[in-house]
């Protein structure tokens, strides 16, 4: 048997150190085959900057700070797909450190909106 080394030792005898706190919160976002009656792209706008286009039955997710979250829907793309006056209807989520909040999207008489989900295990 080989003698252990001091180093091995020490590091085996230090205290485990503390993972860093979770300081951000996922959004997942995800366009289910038939929830919209449209082929055209979802554009998700985030702070009003496009920040996903999703695509039939595509999910998209990012980690984001905690707090409020300005998100908003618009179709993308050439000819019917791209509309003549672009969606302001806006929607308000507030995420917390460590939460994950899943949405899929749909579409009512008054444009594209966001639903909450629950993950199915």
């Amino acid at each position: 048997m080989k003698p252990v080394s001091t180093a091995l030792l020490a590091l085996l005898a230090a205290p485990c150190q503390a993972q860093s706190p979770i300081d951000y919160g996922v959004l997942v976002i995800s366009r289910e085959r038939v929830e919209l009656a449209t082929a055209c792209d979802v554009g998700v706008y985030l702070e009003d900057q496009l920040a996903a286009r999703l695509v039939q039955g595509q999910i998209v997710s990012f980690n984001l700070p905690p707090g409020p979250l300005s998100i908003r829907l618009g179709l993308l793309g050439p000819g019917r797909c791209k509309p003549g006056i672009e969606q302001l209807r806006q929607q308000s989520v507030t995420l917390e450190a460590g939460e994950v909040r899943k949405y899929r999207l749909a579409q009512g008489t008054e444009g594209l909106y966001l639903v909450p989900t629950t993950a199915v295990q």
